[in-house]
Order: C-alpha cells, then structure tokens, then sequence
C-alpha cells in the first residue's frame, strides 16, 4: 500500500505540528461539509456540522493509529456526527418547521447549461436529496460512502463499523431504491422527449 500523505500529517499533528492539521482542514473540509450536507440538506447546518467533524478530528488525534487510511478515519467521524445529527428530536422536528431546503452551493448549474437542462437538474437533486432522506440511516451513510465519496467497501465497512458484506447488502438495498424510486421521472423524461 502507497503511503497515505495525510495518515503522515496526522501524526505530524500529533506531534505538535499546527500546519498538519491546518493542512488537513483545507485539504477536506470541502469534502466534508459536502458529505455533511447529504445528510442533512441543509447548507448552513452541513457547515456547521463539517466543523464540528474537524473539532473532533483535532480532540481525537491522540488516538490516531495509520492502521486504516486518514481518509477512512475522517469519514468514520463524519458518518458517526450526522448519524447522531438525524436521530436527535430537535432536528427532525426543526426539519419539519423549516420545510424547504437550501441550495448546495456546489451543485450550481454549469454557466453553458441552458434554462431547461439546469430545471432539470435542480429537480432531479431535489428529487435525490428527498429520496436520500427518506433511506433508514446506514443504507443513506453507506450509499453516500459509496457512490458519492467513492470509498471502498472495505473502508465503508470500517468507517460504519459493520462487516463488507453488510456494507455490500446496505449499498444494493440502497441503490435499488433509488432505481425503483426514480425510475418514475426516467420515463416522464422519456416520454416528454418523444
């Protein structure tokens, strides 16, 4: 395995080096408030979260071990955070209140898209991040982990804390979902094209 240049920085933190980590933010905080917000499709709140990430990477470097890639270590902290996020009552019922979401300030629509392709594409993130929402929470960590942040099944499984096979089963379940569920808008879209 090729050496892993942020396992190498975390223990340069470790050992009292400020730039390692202030490295490391810059180098995935962006990552990070974008997996946040999968979680929770809230702009602001998946900011908020993403540092919440780092104040908890920083309080945890004393027992970092490179058994594992720092990335790997870095989303376990990030999936255990916004899982803990969605099961606390006050989000779901401030979720409730809030009612529409926010854009994803990184899913704007490319300047060369045209009014009807970037209606489109709106409606189809909106319509992923409705579908995201109403997965069971490890299927939406794991889907994420996967087809989104492009893990392994071997980190993902390390990262939820679960067997390979059990990231394999929530991936599958995962994914037919999302074809069973968007499948309605694929054939709306063909038919409007004919």
């Amino acid at each position: 395995m090729a050496p892993d240049p942020d396992a190498a920085l975390m223990l340069a933190f470790q050992r009292g080096d400020a730039g390692a980590f202030r490295t490391l933010f810059e180098r995935h905080a962006r990552a990070m408030v974008s997996f946040c917000h999968h979680f929770v499709r809230d702009a602001a709140r998946a900011e908020e979260l993403a540092q919440d990430v780092f104040v908890k990477l920083h309080e945890s470097a004393a027992r970092y071990r490179p058994s594992a890639r720092f990335k790997t270590f870095l989303y376990r902290i990030a999936s255990n955070h916004c899982l803990n996020e969605l099961r606390r009552a006050e989000y779901g019922a401030r979720r409730a209140v809030d009612g529409a979401e926010p854009a994803d300030p990184d899913a704007l629509p490319s300047p060369a898209a045209s009014p009807e392709e970037a209606a489109r594409g709106a409606a189809l993130e909106r319509a992923v991040g409705e579908f995201l929402a109403l997965l069971p929470e490890k299927q939406r960590a794991a889907l994420v982990l996967c087809r989104l942040e492009g893990l392994s099944y071997e980190e993902i499984a390390e990262v939820l804390d679960t067997s390979v096979s059990a990231v394999k089963s929530l991936v599958h379940r995962a994914t037919v979902a999302a074809a069973d569920a968007l499948a309605p808008r694929g054939a709306a879209r063909k038919e409007a094209l004919s």
